[in-house]
């Protein structure tokens, strides 16, 4: 029997929501998921469709959600439907709606940018080299198993987040001469959040398709919708 995901895709172009998403189709209909596509989070407020879906993949930065769409949304979490997604797609998303802001368990506040002296107004100003460190306690979990921390070049996300959220893997931010905080601060990464008896899955890496394409962050993507998903 086949599933339905739903993909909600949209926002700001420069997070590439119709590329990124279009680059995870495949994997979700190779496991079986008739796959949906909406350009806004309208269909959260439809009960009857929410009722039958087993998983929403959301790339949505920023932009605005009504509230019998986040209502709607919650509802359906609660009652089973998975929710994922990356980056700003789920972590920078509706940042009017507290009812979203506590559905998902942390918010993006910030990124570091390079030296002053290395910016040139452009989105690879905030493009550092550090490192996701998987958490010892995750070695075994189905979404990390078997893979090693590893480094990257992106955005690092500065994560808002409260304590129901379980953390997989961290990222540290370091405390840089020019940089205005008091020291590093260790930020999620990637975690998981039951909500009722629904399953959310974030993982912070994943700005654009060159670094969705990344192995280990392309797999801890692929298995979080699936760990997620009813």
């Amino acid at each position: 029997m086949s599933k339905k995901a739903i993909i909600v895709r949209g926002g700001w172009e420069g997070h590439q929501p119709v590329e990124a998403t279009d680059l995870f189709l495949p994997f979700l209909r190779e496991h079986g998921y008739d796959c949906e596509i909406h350009d806004s989070p309208a269909v959260y407020a439809d009960s009857e469709v929410m009722g039958a879906t087993d998983l929403i993949v959301q790339c949505m930065t920023m932009s605005t959600i009504e509230k019998d769409e986040v209502l709607g949304l919650r509802a359906a979490v609660e009652a089973g439907t998975g929710l994922a997604g990356w980056h700003g797609g789920i972590a920078d998303s509706y940042r009017a709606s507290d009812d979203y802001l506590q559905l998902i368990g942390g918010q993006f506040a910030h990124h570091p940018a390079k030296h002053p002296d290395e910016r040139t107004g452009e989105q690879s100003d905030y493009y550092i080299p550090y490192r996701v460190d998987i958490r010892p306690e995750a070695a075994d979990h189905p979404i990390t198993r078997g893979i090693e921390s590893f480094e990257l070049v992106t955005e690092q996300y500065w994560v808002l987040h409260d304590q129901l959220i379980d953390v997989l893997a961290t990222t540290t931010l370091p405390k840089r001469e020019f940089d205005p905080w008091s020291g590093e601060h260790v930020n999620p990464a990637v975690w998981t959040r039951r909500w009722g008896q629904g399953r959310i899955f974030v993982s912070t890496p994943g700005h654009q398709v060159d670094v969705l394409e990344q192995p280990s962050v392309r797999t801890i993507i692929e298995r979080g919708m699936l760990w997620a998903s009813r």
